[in-house]
C-alpha cells in the first residue's frame, strides 16, 4: 500500500496500440499519431506504472526484471520521458529539491556498464496514409476502375502531389 507522500504513476492504456518485441515495446498513440519506441528499461518501468507502485517499488521491480541495479533517479528519468510522450495518465512532477538528471548524468552516475538500465523513449510523428502514399504513375479519377485494376494501388487522391494518379500503400 502506498503512503500519501509517495507518488504512484499510472501508465496510459486508452487510445494506444502496443506491440511487444524481443527487446523493446512499440506504442502507437491513436490520438496524436505518434509512435514511441521504449527500450527494455523504459518498458519495464512503464509496465510497473499501475497506479499502486511507488517510485521505489518501480525501481526495485525494474532492477529485478533487467537483472540490473536501478535507483529512483533512473525511474524519475523514465517518468519524465514517458510523461513528455503522453504515455502516463498524467505527468508526474518530481519532488522539490530533486534535480532532473540528463541521460549523460545518469550514465556518469550509474557507470558505463549500467547503460542497459538507462531508459530511453524515442518518439516519431507517423505520417498520415495520404502523405505516405507513393504514386503508381497511372492516371485515374477517384471513380475510375484504373485505381483498382493496378496491383497494390488502392487510392486515387483528388488533391496533392499525386492528384489524379493511383497511389500505392
Amino acid at each position: 500500500m502506498i503512503m500519501e507522500d509517495q507518488t504512484a504513476p499510472k501508465a496510459r492504456k486508452e487510445g494506444i496500440l502496443i506491440q511487444e518485441l524481443s527487446d523493446e515495446v512499440l506504442v502507437y498513440d491513436l490520438e496524436s499519431h505518434k509512435a514511441h519506441c521504449l527500450n527494455k528499461a523504459a518498458a519495464a518501468i512503464w509496465e510497473h506504472c499501475d497506479g499502486t507502485n511507488s517510485i521505489r517499488d518501480i525501481a526495485l521491480a525494474m532492477g529485478s526484471d533487467l537483472n540490473a541495479q536501478a535507483d529512483e533517479a533512473v525511474v524519475w528519468h523514465a517518468l519524465d520521458q514517458l510523461g513528455k510522450a503522453s504515455l502516463l495518465e498524467q505527468r508526474i512532477p518530481q519532488p522539490d529539491g530533486k534535480p532532473r538528471l540528463s541521460r549523460r548524468e545518469l550514465m556518469r552516475k550509474a557507470g558505463i556498464a549500467a547503460m542497459i538500465a538507462i531508459p530511453v523513449v524515442t518518439s516519431i510523428l507517423a505520417p498520415k496514409a495520404l502523405a505516405s502514399a507513393t504514386s503508381c504513375g497511372s492516371p485515374c479519377t477517384p471513380a475510375s476502375a484504373e485505381c483498382v485494376a493496378i496491383p497494390n494501388c488502392t487510392f486515387c487522391p483528388s488533391t496533392g502531389p499525386n492528384a489524379g494518379r493511383c497511389a500505392m500503400f
